[in-house]
């Protein structure tokens, strides 16, 4: 499976991106696809998932209300609309993938089988 991002830039605070995955090699049918980051020196976060089936979506409390995710299932691409940006949202975000469903990743602490490379986000203040 390979996830290749595209969208991360440097922002001024409340200003918006949006991110782009596309998601390649797959073997399965169904899957659930999604966005973690990381700052240096910090543990990932989570931030939002969305499962191909279903659409259902999960996204963490940092980000409810600013960003959404989507899903283009014929061109296998995710995406996540980010507005309202705030400093703290700065990091290496990261496409990821889990052939399963958003419940179990969430569960399991976020947890995909697969990450793409990462996109720089940068929000300054």
């Amino acid at each position: 499976v390979q996830l290749v991002e595209s969208g991360g830039d440097l922002v001024q605070a409340g200003g918006s991106l949006r991110l782009s995955c596309a998601a390649s090699g797959l073997t399965v049918d169904d899957y659930a696809i999604g966005w973690f980051r990381q700052v240096p020196g910090k543990e990932p976060e989570g931030v939002s998932c969305i499962t191909k089936s279903d659409g259902l979506t999960y996204y963490a409390e940092s980000v409810k209300g600013r960003f959404t995710i989507s899903i283009d299932k014929t061109k296998k691409t995710v995406y996540l609309q980010m507005k309202s940006l705030k400093p703290e949202d700065t990091a290496v975000y990261y496409c990821a993938l889990d052939p399963s469903h958003c419940v179990v990743v969430v569960k399991a602490g976020w947890s995909f089988d697969y990450r793409g490379q990462g996109t720089q986000v940068t929000v300054s203040s």
